[in-house]
């Protein structure tokens, strides 16, 4: 099987491979393409916390991005943690020189045991400057609410949610509704022109760490191989669905999701 498309990956690394590049490039390689890394930031973290962050000079960011996509020209670009001021300059400056127009952003802030992976300038230039230049964000509930500074408790506050990001510059934002708790999960993607309700009954389990980081990447492959934004989202929806359902139950904490649950081998190996 040849890949399909070429994504490349800018984010953090895990080093406990649930989550950051490492789910990232297990989900593009799982769902049929190619993936190509810029890596920001070096996390030193396992399923029950980040233990510390090392960040990566925005000029190596930069030759990451460039120097890669001169030689392997992606198909679209999935963004991830992006935590300083300096490393978002740095990545809009390399999206403005590679010119790549299908790009997915997720908003990455809090990891899932509660560390914040942003800080306060970083979010304000993320939405000022970053957000108009993707062609989607998907923020989970938190994110959404540090983005917008709004709660939300109702399927009602995220619509509201995203049309703020909409006139924020957003093109199409897709919030995803686990955070709410409820038995049934509803994701809302929201355009200019439209809104679409992605609903699935919530699955009772821990091992949810890279969910975020697995859907963005999965919508990228899906919108990379001529997919609309609204099929990406439906599509890489029920991977990540069908990747929880695996119970894999690795770790003492949040474990990580089965990225492998859209394989089956067929060939058999001697």
């Amino acid at each position: 099987m040849k890949p399909k498309s070429k994504i490349l990956i800018i984010a953090g690394s895990d080093s406990s491979g649930g989550a950051g590049i490492q789910a990232d490039i297990k989900t593009v390689t799982a769902l049929g393409s190619y993936a190509m890394t810029a890596i920001t930031a070096v996390t030193i973290q396992n399923t029950t916390g980040v233990k510390s962050i090392v960040s990566i000079d925005p000029k190596e960011i930069s030759n990451q991005i460039e120097f890669t996509s001169k030689d392997i020209k992606p198909d679209a670009i999935k963004i991830g943690m992006l935590h300083s001021t300096k490393i978002i300059k740095s990545v809009i400056r390399s999206l403005d020189i590679i010119n790549v127009k299908k790009i997915i952003l997720d908003p990455v802030m809090v990891a899932k045991g509660g560390a914040k992976l942003i800080d306060d300038k970083a979010v304000q230039l993320l939405k000022n400057e970053l957000l108009k230049k993707v062609s989607l964000v998907t923020p989970n509930i938190p994110e959404a609410e540090i983005l917008t500074g709004i709660k939300i408790k109702t399927k009602e506050d995220i619509i509201f949610a995203a049309s703020i990001l909409i006139e924020s510059g957003a093109k199409n934002v897709f919030i995803k509704g686990g955070h709410l708790g409820s038995k049934v999960v509803q994701d809302i993607f929201v355009s200019k022109k439209e809104i679409m309700i992605i609903k699935n009954k919530r699955i009772t389990t821990s091992n949810t760490h890279g969910t975020g980081c697995t859907l963005s990447s999965a919508i990228s492959t899906f919108f990379s191989c001529g997919k609309t934004l609204k099929k990406s989202c439906e599509l890489a929806t029920m991977y990540v669905n069908n990747s929880i359902r695996s119970n894999l139950n690795y770790g003492k904490g949040h474990g990580p999701i089965n990225h492998l649950s859209s394989i089956s081998i067929e060939k058999k190996f001697k």
